[in-house]
């Protein structure tokens, strides 16, 4: 399994799924497209559109479908805490929110993502504090916000991460537009030594 991250929190996976498309340089071709929430530096539409082909499908939540008009793709709208399978991919759906500031409240019902790749589970946070729902997920890769002011800080992540005890972990959301790139070694001090931490950013 392939995993890059372009900046923050765009991420692909294997070449053809990606997750929060941001500021690409280049145009691609994705089979699938999640997006966690409608929030500039998550959901793009100029960089969605670098993507998109007729057999593109666009997964997010339910609460977007008024800025989902903008494309004519196939889309997918998901709500928190349910299983799905579209196309043969699987994935289950998880809230992600804030718990002590009100840039993502959990009635918006906006989602991070349990992706089935290759028998493994790619757990994509979105941003998210650290909640009572994000420390029961079950994952084998775990993509986590570090940056702070608009999700938990390095600390707080690193605590989640240490709980949930995926094989491996991917600080994002750190490095560009909020926090500084030297968030990603302060985390990897944090985790315990059985959890493979991979810096992307």
């Amino acid at each position: 399994m392939k995993i890059t991250i372009n900046k923050h929190s765009s991420i692909c996976i294997n070449g053809n799924i990606y997750i929060d498309p941001l500021q690409l340089e280049s145009e691609g071709h994705a089979k699938y497209i999640f997006i966690t929430h409608s929030h500039w530096d998550h959901f793009s539409v100029e960089d969605i559109n670098k993507l998109t082909t007729v057999q593109t499908i666009i997964i997010c939540p339910k609460s977007m479908k008024d800025e989902m008009k903008a494309f004519s793709n196939t889309v997918v709208f998901v709500e928190p805490k349910k299983a799905y399978e579209v196309e043969g991919l699987k994935f289950e759906t998880f809230l992600s929110y804030n718990i002590n500031k009100d840039f993502h409240k959990k009635e918006n019902n906006w989602v991070g993502y349990n992706i089935y790749v290759e028998d493994k589970r790619v757990a994509v946070v979105g941003d998210s504090d650290s909640t009572d729902e994000l420390k029961a997920i079950k994952t084998d890769v775990l993509l986590v916000p570090i940056g702070g002011t608009y999700t938990m800080n390095v600390k707080e992540a690193a605590g989640l991460t240490n709980l949930i005890a995926p094989k491996k972990v991917i600080p994002t959301h750190y490095g560009e537009i909020v926090g500084d790139k030297k968030m990603g070694k302060e985390f990897q001090k944090l985790i315990n030594k059985n959890i493979v931490c991979e810096l992307l950013i």
